[in-house]
């Protein structure tokens, strides 16, 4: 019996094993250090020559990797915008290894029809029309990507140019920001639009969000047969958001395409308090968003929509002898930049089929209400200033120190391994920026997280004094 076929045999025992790993490691996350900081490195290590099982391979995964995983998943990670995993996603992706499922045609697994529900359901979260569809992408780079690419194809077509076929030496298209996010520029870069020749639209004094009225002068002015304006519902930094109505009146009045980027802004719609932030977003032609930020499951999971599928079929379509089918059902490798489909949805049905609207919309709020309670405390706090009010999840602030000691302070609260928080720019100053987006954080956490700041200021002053 080879090494493959032993495993198998005792994959009971193995699972058993990595089962209960898994759940110490979970529940031991509000100790382990939430980041490990510098650059870890493995010790140099040949590649086996021969089989040595699973057993001795977990053995040194725990050993010599384990040791140094951050506690992204854990209650006080605050970077990024990194939710963590619902029990019920975390369950289902581990299904998803186990059943393997390529979901890129239907015709063979129900898998796509899994897809395509869990689009319908997020349709419904997000009360967007039914006009949109959409797909699972690997984040929001994935997304916004397709966003640009049918933006792309949309513009071209309006100079009687198909991209998708002819591509792009003849076509003019100017592409339209104000806050753009970073993976934008990457997008515009793959798109063959170029990340440099993107007009810069002014933001509102004080925000980061779009001047409509600069965007209405920039749009008048454009001598481009081929538009593409990208909209923002929720920052990086001030989680502020455009306005979409009067955008998309003048993308319609200009025949620019409306892309949204609502990566994790778009959560905001779950709350009834916060839905006017989005007003309007109906009314775009595709909007980006990411399941492993508020939808709390694992990496990687993007969600994209468009009411226009039409220029998604055209640009990413493939065809070929062995992938013909003869089942109605959508084919997403058709929507999607990937052939090679990870059964991502499943984790989505799962975690969405056990919590449903209510338990999301209680996992928002009190993500808002955490932030809003750091942001409170920050803001009568004599060592913190809040560089700007916290209008969703993410607060910025910074220590009441020189621009160039802000870094220094961010480094020694992150040193305390109990809460990890990034760097932000607030209108040209250096800030703190925490971003609360998983379920398992609580008040506990909040007092925890106020403990640091005070305890690390505490030893700055008594340092410097």
């Amino acid at each position: 019996m080879n090494q493959l076929s032993e495993d198998f045999q005792q994959l009971t025992k193995l699972s058993t094993e990595i089962t209960a790993w898994c759940h110490t490691f979970l529940q031991t996350l509000p100790q382990r250090s939430v980041a490990v900081l510098g650059d870890p490195k493995l010790a140099a290590d040949p590649l086996p020559q021969a089989s040595m099982g699973t057993l001795v391979a977990f053995e040194h995964f725990t050993r010599t990797i384990a040791p140094y995983l951050s506690a992204s998943a854990g209650p006080r990670y605050l970077g990024f915008v990194t939710g963590g995993s619902t029990p019920a996603a975390m369950l289902a992706d581990w299904l998803v290894a186990a059943t393997d499922q390529n979901v890129s045609k239907p015709g063979d697994s129900i898998s796509t029809a899994v897809e395509l529900q869990v689009m319908q359901w997020l349709r419904s979260l997000f009360k967007l029309p039914d006009h949109f569809e959409g797909l699972l992408t690997t984040g929001a780079t994935a997304s916004n990507l397709l966003g640009i690419l049918c933006g792309r194809q949309f513009a071209g077509l309006q100079q009687g140019i198909d991209i998708a076929c002819q591509g792009l030496a003849q076509a003019n298209i100017e592409v339209f920001a104000a806050t753009a996010h970073a993976s934008s520029f990457k997008a515009l870069s793959l798109a063959g639009l170029g990340r440099e020749q993107l007009t810069q639209i002014n933001c509102l004094p004080g925000s980061e969000a779009m001047d409509v009225a600069s965007l209405k002068m920039a749009l008048a002015a454009s001598s481009s047969p081929g538009k593409i304006v990208l909209a923002s519902a929720g920052t990086v930094t001030g989680t502020d958001f455009d306005d979409l109505q009067a955008i998309a009146t003048l993308c319609k009045q200009h025949n620019a395409w409306m892309h949204v980027d609502g990566a994790f802004g778009l959560f905001s719609r779950l709350l009834p308090e916060h839905q006017h932030l989005t007003d309007g977003i109906e009314l775009a032609d595709s909007i980006t968003s990411d399941g492993h930020k508020w939808l709390n499951v694992p990496y990687d999971c993007g969600i994209f929509y468009t009411r226009h599928s039409h220029y998604l079929q055209q640009t990413c379509s493939v065809t070929a002898p062995y992938l013909a089918t003869n089942v109605a059902t959508q084919s997403l490798m058709d929507w999607s930049i990937e052939n090679s489909r990870r059964f991502r949805a499943l984790p989505v049905w799962m975690s969405l089929k056990a919590y449903g609207r209510q338990g999301y919309q209680t996992l928002v709020a009190e993500n808002c209400r955490q932030a809003a309670a750091l942001a409170n405390w920050i803001a009568t706090s004599p060592h913190f200033e809040l560089l700007t009010p916290c209008k969703l999840n993410v607060v910025i602030f910074k220590p009441k120190v020189a621009d160039s000691e802000v870094d220094q302070i961010l480094k020694r609260i992150n040193e305390t391994g109990q809460v990890f928080m990034t760097p932000g720019v607030w209108l040209g100053q250096k800030g703190i920026r925490a971003a609360f987006s998983n379920w398992r954080t609580s008040q506990q956490d909040i007092d925890i997280i106020i403990a640091v700041l005070q305890q690390v200021m505490a030893q700055a002053t008594y340092q410097t004094g």
